[in-house]
């Protein structure tokens, strides 16, 4: 792939987009991870000091994030604010028994919240910075880190996202580091799912850039269980990548298939 063109696309369409609705600015949520690294970088280019970028650590974030993070902005001049939200998770979970998924779950959509809530304050569109690994995984908060109003690197792949981000400079400490959500201490996405992001995403190529069936890249010698469990995942979180689904009792719902009287031709 040919990286600056992908980089002057990406800045042109986060542009555009926002353009569209009338806004001038960005909000960003900023973990310290590559993801929303590349995203920041790329946001910078694309709106320069109307880019707003949230820091926002809870108890389990750890300190290495917050650092890669700081550094990043840093580098790149990117105005950044500290909002912890350890004291609003903590006051929901005290008395819930909630076990360390919920509460990264609930983490995630707390940060989510702010950022919308930033967003209006800063007349700005909330970026997202999910990849399509992650996408087709189904690996995210619904409504938590996978809500947002434009996302640049949703089609690009977790391994083209370490390539991507060697391009755009991002700190080699952010592209070392072992994947992570940060959903609570010490958790890898990759111990996770049992396979590294490199295996994940030769297996995707095959069953969605190709459009071949599990069974035809089994017998290509892949290994059986990764591709069942990833063509699996891709069809049970299908659901994370629509928007909510409404029961159909009018010839006009409003939904996908909706579309406004002026924009139909008669």
């Amino acid at each position: 792939m040919k990286w600056a063109n992908l980089e002057k696309y990406l800045i042109n369409f986060l542009k555009e987009e926002t353009y569209k609705t009338g806004l001038k600015g960005a909000v960003l949520g900023l973990s310290g991870g590559i993801d929303s690294a590349v995203v920041a970088v790329l946001a910078k280019k694309a709106f320069g000091i109307n880019l707003k970028v949230f820091l926002l650590p809870s108890k389990s974030s750890s300190d290495n994030s917050i650092t890669d993070a700081l550094k990043l902005c840093e580098k790149f001049d990117i105005s950044y604010e500290t909002i912890e939200i350890k004291d609003i998770v903590s006051g929901y979970q005290e008395n819930q028994n909630s076990n360390s998924l919920r509460i990264g779950n609930f983490s995630a959509r707390i940060r989510m919240a702010i950022l919308f809530d930033q967003s209006a304050k800063y007349n700005s569109l909330v970026i997202g910075t999910s990849n399509k690994s992650e996408l087709l995984l189904g690996y995210g908060t619904w409504y938590g880190d996978l809500a947002s109003a434009i996302n640049p690197i949703g089609d690009l792949y977790k391994s083209e996202i370490f390539e991507f981000a060697k391009f755009l400079g991002v700190n080699e400490e952010i592209i070392s580091k072992p994947p992570s959500a940060d959903l609570w201490e010490g958790q890898s996405d990759e111990e996770e799912l049992g396979y590294s992001y490199k295996e994940i995403d030769r297996v995707f190529y095959e069953l969605i850039e190709k459009r071949r069936n599990p069974e035809e890249v089994i017998k290509d010698d892949f290994d059986k269980d990764l591709v069942l469990m990833l063509d699996k995942k891709i069809y049970q979180n299908q659901f994370k990548r629509k928007m909510p689904l409404i029961a159909k009792i009018t010839q006009r719902t409003v939904g996908i298939d909706f579309l406004y009287p002026r924009d139909v031709k008669l």
